[in-house]
């Protein structure tokens, strides 16, 4: 009985070490979880901000370029009408505002090329971004796998509460049980202890009246006094 209640112990201890485990695990993962949350967001948000900035920055170079290709174009006009003219006065002032166009195509491809890297830059870190959402879902059914097992654990520890609690209370009734029957035998033991007593200090007791003595002569004894019948049977007790 004692060790079935130690074994109970023993197992819900047991039991209450997991789930302390189990739950700061999952408290761990909760908080994880709130932190990958939070940094998404946030740089989630600076990725916005950056990509508005460079858009605003690409579009106010669009908007460059096209009012540059307007003026070449303008540009372009003239020099025709110039040639059309055909004065060599004409065409060197046409071709004047064209002596650095190499150049400036130069500085602007070379503009176009940083701003493909920068977009390139900004796909990639939106691409990192959706790992790290896809992460994030893989973690919420983690989470929401670990928070099953949490309740189907808690189930488990009930039981064995109720079973502890129900195994006590035999355990209790029958050390009850186990006390009256000490008890009774200890009252019948004193009992026993004073009757023999009473026998052995009774005067009326002598070796001639002794059950004993007389079973030697007949096998059907006569007692004279009831102390006599009570000493019979607990001597064939």
């Amino acid at each position: 009985m004692a060790t079935l209640h130690e074994e109970c112990e023993i197992k819900n201890k047991t039991v209450m070490h997991k789930l302390l485990k189990l739950t700061s695990h999952f408290v761990v993962l909760l908080c994880l979880r709130a932190d990958l949350r939070k940094a998404h967001e946030q740089q989630k948000l600076l990725l916005e901000e950056d990509f508005e900035k460079l858009r605003l920055s690409l579009q106010d170079q669009v908007d460059t370029l096209t009012f540059q290709n307007q003026s070449l174009k303008d540009k372009a006009k003239r020099f025709e009408e110039a040639l059309r003219r055909s004065t060599d006065e004409q065409i060197i002032d046409a071709l004047a505002p064209y002596q650095h166009i190499e150049k400036d195509l130069k500085s602007l491809k070379e503009v176009v090329e940083m701003k493909n890297q920068q977009i390139h830059q900004q796909e990639k870190k939106i691409s990192d971004l959706e790992k790290v959402a896809q992460k994030n879902v893989f973690l919420e059914e983690k989470i929401q796998v670990l928070q099953q097992q949490n309740e189907d654990m808690k189930a488990r520890i009930e039981m064995n509460l109720a079973a502890s609690r129900q195994l006590t209370e035999e355990n209790a009734n029958l050390h009850d049980s186990v006390e009256k029957e000490s008890t009774e035998k200890k009252r019948l033991s004193r009992n026993n202890e004073e009757l023999l007593w009473l026998l052995q200090t009774s005067p009326l007791m002598s070796p001639a009246s002794s059950p004993l003595h007389r079973s030697s002569f007949s096998t059907s004894p006569i007692y004279s006094h009831p102390l006599q019948v009570v000493v019979h049977f607990i001597i064939f007790l």
